[in-house]
């Protein structure tokens, strides 16, 4: 049986087509057997974790990325689907699993370079040796952005002793996720996406908002709910992944319009340079931009679905790319060609 005629990709492919809440898509699969060994398991990946987003999200019952990550693993371990071959990803000494679980966002602060990565159990930082230590209080953060050095922008809800309202709408830190402040939206917005650049501050919480300042906000459009957004340090623009592709604004948020030749990302990331772009497919397929989104270069295969994205700047200047799925935190210091985990797997 080839992959075109598997009734699982018609299953899933299938879900699409009507609204339904995920676990209704997953109980359909139960009567589907006699799968192909090489049905092709990056692209069934791609779609499952792809349409289960967008039937998610029409049905307003928006999942977390890990959720959809962990459930995608689950489907192909069930199913039995042969891995397509990937890069080899060598692990660091020691590294086994990850210490967090739900990773919502990654990002490299520029003033020291720390890797820190915005989880359901809080803010970690991961040091080059892979060992991760949270940083301040326990919040589920879900938006996550560093707006600069020591300052962090992020939206969620709070832990159990945590004085904040729930959700917390949009907080801010200024010591390094140490402590954190509120800001704007308390008790209304739970921003699953958000970014901040020269467009300002833009967040998703089912509907897109943008702010100059992060207290006075309007609404805008956009064709397609965004899974992330990635605004440009240098200039308007601002990149947004959706089901329908990924999406270009030029003026900050208030239009938007398909790129053109661009891969299906879950997850984008735009680097201080306001060149570099870096994006991840559903099933872990690493792309680079290094004008700004206008054409890419394909990178190895992460070998496990992807939950967020971070490109930063080392002290030579050279490029740094964070990708964490859900094995590993990936570190590339060679823009994107290679990538070596620091923990997990």
């Amino acid at each position: 049986m080839d992959e075109a005629s598997c009734p699982l990709g018609d299953a899933v492919r299938g879900w699409a087509a009507r609204p339904a809440r995920c676990a209704d898509a997953l109980r359909a699969l139960e009567g589907i057997d006699d799968l192909a060994a090489s049905l092709a398991r990056d692209r069934l990946l791609g779609e499952f974790v792809a349409v289960t987003r967008s039937v998610w999200t029409t049905t307003g019952h928006r999942p977390r990325s890990g959720v959809v990550a962990a459930s995608a693993a689950v489907l192909l371990g069930v199913v039995g689907c042969t891995p397509s071959q990937a890069v080899s990803t060598p692990a660091a000494s020691g590294a086994e699993t990850l210490p967090f679980s739900h990773v919502h966002g990654v990002g490299f602060d520029p003033g020291d370079g720390a890797l820190l990565v915005a989880t359901h159990d809080g803010l970690f930082v991961v040091d080059e040796a892979g060992d991760a230590n949270r940083v301040g209080p326990v919040i589920d953060l879900m938006g996550f952005v560093v707006a600069g050095p020591e300052r962090l922008l992020a939206s969620g809800h709070p832990g159990p002793d945590v004085d904040l309202p729930e959700p917390v709408g949009l907080i801010e830190s200024t010591d390094g996720g140490r402590s954190w402040d509120p800001v704007s939206r308390q008790g209304e917005s739970d921003f699953h996406a958000l970014a901040t650049g020269d467009a300002g501050i833009l967040g998703y919480d089912g509907e897109l908002r943008r702010s100059t300042d992060g207290v006075a906000w309007e609404p805008a459009d956009i064709p397609a709910p965004p899974a992330a957004l990635a605004a440009s340090p240098t200039g308007p623009e601002v990149l947004a992944t959706t089901s329908q592709g990924l999406l270009r604004s030029a003026d900050g948020g208030a239009t938007w319009s398909e790129v053109d030749g661009a891969p299906l990302l879950q997850v984008v990331a735009w680097g201080e340079d306001g060149a570099t772009v870096a994006g991840v497919e559903p099933s872990g397929t690493v792309w680079v931009s290094a004008d700004g989104a206008a054409t890419w270069q394909r990178g190895p295969e992460t070998g496990a679905p992807v939950q967020a994205v971070a490109v930063g700047s080392a002290d030579d200047g050279a490029v740094r790319i964070a990708v964490v799925t859900t094995e590993a935190v990936l570190l590339s210091e060679d823009d994107g060609q290679t990538f070596e985990a620091l923990t997990g797997l």
